[in-house]
């Protein structure tokens, strides 16, 4: 398992929302490149970004951001927000983005993920952001009746690599994160997953590394880190 640090772009600054609610932010830097700059000299293998703005309008805001911070690490860069078009996948990959992260259009559209998961092949992933067991969509401002380990399995039956898994009530709360959703969503798929959602401590790292997963191959944290309660250092050795 590995950590990925997030960042989350919105008006052009790294912030942090609270469960996702747009009017409760934190700003953390007016630099996202220099951000990006300090998570890999901090010794991150990968890293995590999500455009808040693309994903509450529904296309893609941050293009050149994006691809500042592609051009100024060395290493590789996932992305979700607002994804909801080829066209929209195709830019970001020509940005260099090593992963596209689709949301929403997921959820709308799943007959769609078989051609683009032969298309897009590694460099597709779905995101699943759930409450209660249920997927989110439009930015986590709807909330649908569909389970979200059946949305993960039909994504892995469809030939997705990657999966990333929020839990929202947890995200941003630094409380821990939802094991027992994570744990579902592994026995269910063969593919690859993400756990996001809530992981703060050492503790955390553990405890999904317990679940004894071979396809939970990290975990993305964002205010713990900014925050300054624990390293990235801490959580990879844990």
């Amino acid at each position: 398992m590995i950590v990925l640090p997030a960042i989350d772009l919105k008006g052009g600054r790294c912030v942090r929302l609270r469960q996702g609610r747009a009017e409760d932010e934190t700003v953390y830097s007016d630099d996202p490149v220099r951000m990006a700059q300090q998570w890999v000299e901090q010794g991150a293998a990968y890293l995590h970004v999500v455009d808040l703005d693309g994903a509450f309008e529904g296309r893609p805001v941050h293009l050149e951001a994006i691809r500042g911070i592609v051009e100024a690490i060395p290493i590789p860069v996932e992305v979700g927000g607002g994804l909801r078009t080829d066209a929209d996948l195709e830019r970001l990959i020509d940005c260099g983005v090593s992963r596209c992260i689709l949301g929403t259009r997921a959820w709308a559209e799943p007959e769609q993920l078989r051609a683009l998961a032969e298309r897009f092949g590694e460099k597709l992933a779905v995101g699943i952001d759930a409450r209660d067991g249920h997927v989110q969509t439009h930015g986590w401002k709807e909330t649908t009746d569909v389970r979200a380990v059946d949305l993960a399995r039909k994504a892995d039956e469809l030939g997705i690599r990657t999966l990333i898994c929020t839990d929202t009530s947890t995200d941003g709360m630094m409380r821990g994160t939802n094991v027992e959703a994570i744990d579902l969503v592994c026995r269910a798929v063969r593919c690859d997953v993400i756990a996001s959602g809530g992981v703060s401590r050492p503790a955390d790292m553990r405890a999904l590394k317990a679940l004894g997963h071979s396809n939970l191959i990290g975990a993305i944290v964002g205010k713990a880190l900014y925050e300054g309660g624990v390293t990235l250092r801490e959580l990879q050795d844990a």
